[in-house]
């Protein structure tokens, strides 16, 4: 059995691991476009002069010195021949196939700007070479505006930061992290910005940006009127699976190639993990999505379930996190439940006893019982005990055999 797997990130690295398990005889062909593999949750580091491409790679080695595995490194996809079973590359090689891994991961968007195009100094942050311009820009700039303030966008100013440039965060929601974290979570990481001299801009857009001749942009103008001076600008407006070597009409697509829970496609023999498929954007659900995905290339029954939420680790300017699910509740309806000193802060969102999001500030200690009491939301009785004191004991009891036994509370 030959198996071809697009795309060396989690998901696709997962899926070769977990292939070299099974039937010794199998073949496996990685293609990437990149060099290396590399840990992209790792580019910051890099623009901050801290690591290099080697010393962010999460893959041993090793790996590639199996006979079982055949690494195409830089080189694109640029077609699949569906019916023919082939994978063609940008030097016209075809690639054949017995089953397929479509794990190309995403490509970030450059929002609409007026006067953006072909700017020079105007970088996205997703691979190893906008990380290294980034680098490169940055040891001459002195003033950064960063467009967007998700992960990305605040992994590059922290990495701006350290490296002395001023730093302008620009955000359109009411707050940074808005997808992953409530106002005062948020506000935390905002305060540890502030004191290290970054301006955060929330609520406003950009409108238009301004080049000089040679084709630089120089200001950056929000829709409140504020006219911002920059050497350099990084756009974190968010990502779209990169389907473009995709056949129109060929695969059936959601936000992006549209699987079961079991990773196949629509088309027999092909299957979609990671960033690709737009199901979730975080590494733990693309590698768990390569895994699932190898199984049933190999023929084994298996299924993916961490649909139930979003669950991301955060860690800058020395502030912990782990938000999981729902940051804010989206009516009355629902119980905001929160806990705090002048260090901790936590926060539980829960319906009728269910709990369907969770935010953990600085002690993250028990973030895994709560993954699972969403993930089977279990119930929560909140008139017997105090919903921050519920543990694993309140749900498992020990039954006559000497064995833990799941007890729904009352």
């Amino acid at each position: 059995m030959k198996y071809v797997i697009i795309g060396a990130g989690a998901a696709g690295i997962s899926a070769a691991k977990t292939l070299l398990d099974f039937d010794e005889k199998n073949q496996i062909v990685l293609i990437s476009e990149d060099e290396k593999a590399y840990s992209r949750c790792m580019l910051h580091f890099v623009i901050a002069g801290k690591r290099d491409i080697d010393t962010i790679s999460f893959v041993d080695e090793k790996l590639f010195d199996s006979d079982r595995i055949s690494w195409i490194s830089g080189k694109k996809v640029t077609e699949l021949i569906f019916v023919e079973r082939e994978v063609v590359l940008e030097d016209k090689s075809h690639v054949s196939y017995d089953k397929l891994l479509i794990a190309a991961g995403a490509n970030a968007v450059i929002p609409p700007i007026k006067g953006m195009e072909h700017s020079k100094n105007v970088f996205v942050l997703r691979n190893i070479g906008d990380a290294n311009a980034i680098r490169e820009v940055a040891s001459f700039a002195k003033r950064a505006v960063i467009i967007g303030a998700g992960l990305v966008g605040l992994d590059a100013a922290s990495a701006l930061l350290s490296l002395g440039l001023e730093v302008t965060v620009v955000e359109m929601a009411d707050r940074i992290l808005s997808l992953q974290l409530d106002s005062y979570s948020a506000s935390q990481y905002q305060r540890v910005m502030e004191d290290m001299g970054a301006v955060i801009y929330t609520g406003v857009s950009v409108v238009e940006v301004k080049q000089n001749r040679n084709g630089f942009v120089e200001t950056v103008h929000l829709n409140n009127g504020a006219v911002l001076e920059c050497d350099l600008v990084v756009t974190a407006a968010g990502v779209r699976p990169n389907t473009i070597f995709i056949p129109d009409n060929s695969l059936e697509m959601n936000r992006g190639i549209q699987v079961n829970d079991c990773m196949q496609t629509s088309i027999p023999d092909v299957f979609a993990a990671g960033d690709v498929t737009g199901i979730t954007g975080i590494w733990p659900a693309a590698t768990k999505q390569g895994k699932i995905a190898a199984y049933n290339m190999a023929g084994k029954d298996e299924h993916f379930d961490d649909y139930f939420s979003a669950k991301n680790a955060i860690h800058l300017f020395g502030i912990g996190t782990v938000a999981i699910g729902m940051p804010v509740a989206p009516d009355n309806s629902y119980v905001e439940a929160v806990w705090k000193n002048d260090a901790v802060y936590k926060k539980i969102i829960y319906k009728d006893g269910i709990v369907y999001g969770i935010i953990l500030q600085n002690d993250v200690s028990r973030s895994g019982f709560w993954t699972r009491v969403i993930k089977e939301k279990w119930k929560i009785n909140t008139s017997v005990k105090n919903i921050f004191d519920v543990t694993y004991a309140d749900f498992f009891c020990i039954n006559e055999e000497g064995e833990y036994t799941f007890r729904q509370q009352p």
